[in-house]
């Protein structure tokens, strides 16, 4: 698989709408995540990232003006021990209830499918992070439609063990704009990831849409000791 420049990915696209990004620094020594929000409608647009314990929720910006909170307000990031789970839903919750309970990550996943949101039907992406005795692996996983039609779900997960240093993949819920909103396609897109938390973040938010861009959610933890270094962009502050 050829690496993909991640600037020009984001830039190309005007709306890929929730995207993660997880992967290994160069120097091998901090596994990174990223997860951003977009938005086209008011409601949508509404939020902001904030931190909750050691994972972050989304909350509305404006509490007088949101309309719906189902599957806009939810925590994208929990801590379960050595586990760093990251979603574009309240399936963040389902992954954690289920390996608190020693059920594996795909296992978790078997309660859910993609979101009611017909005609869109945006997938469900999900990642994992592993992180034990100076070892690191991740999967992430796609619950989608088939083409479109909820009558039936896809599932697909995607494990990455021992993970080369300078590499990430990348999975998005849309793979543009459009009326329904086409789902993404194919296995996560294999990316590059620098050493620096800070031009990671600036990477990614500075190629998003401006327009649809909503918020950017960054995390460095070092593999050998598991401190963590984190970043939040809001666009609504």
């Amino acid at each position: 698989m050829n690496m993909l420049n991640l600037a020009e990915e984001l830039r190309n696209n005007s709306y890929p709408g929730r995207g993660i990004v997880i992967g290994k620094t160069p120097d091998g020594s901090n596994a990174a995540a990223a997860y951003f929000i977009m938005g086209r409608s008011a409601n949508s647009r509404n939020r902001v990232f904030v931190e909750e314990g050691e994972g972050i929720r989304t909350q509305a910006f404006d509490p007088s003006k949101m309309e719906d909170p189902s599957l806009i307000i939810y925590a994208p990031v929990r801590v379960l021990g050595n586990k760093t789970i990251v979603t574009n839903g309240d399936q963040t919750d389902t992954i954690y209830e289920g390996m608190d309970r020693q059920l594996t990550f795909e296992q978790s996943l078997r309660a859910r499918e993609f979101e009611p949101d017909g005609p869109n039907y945006t997938p469900r992406i999900s990642g994992i992070m592993h992180i034990e005795d100076g070892s690191y692996n991740y999967a992430m996983s796609i619950l989608k439609s088939n083409n479109g039609s909820p009558e039936g779900c896809c599932r697909f997960t995607f494990a990455y063990n021992s993970p080369a240093a300078g590499e990430g993949h990348f999975i998005h819920t849309y793979m543009g704009d459009g009326n329904p909103l086409p789902s993404f396609e194919g296995e996560p897109k294999l990316v590059g990831i620098p050493n620096s938390i800070e031009e990671f973040t600036e990477l990614l938010w500075n190629n998003l849409n401006e327009d649809n861009k909503v918020s950017l959610f960054v995390r460095y933890i070092h593999v050998k000791t598991g401190a963590y270094e984190t970043r939040i962009i809001n666009k609504n502050v």
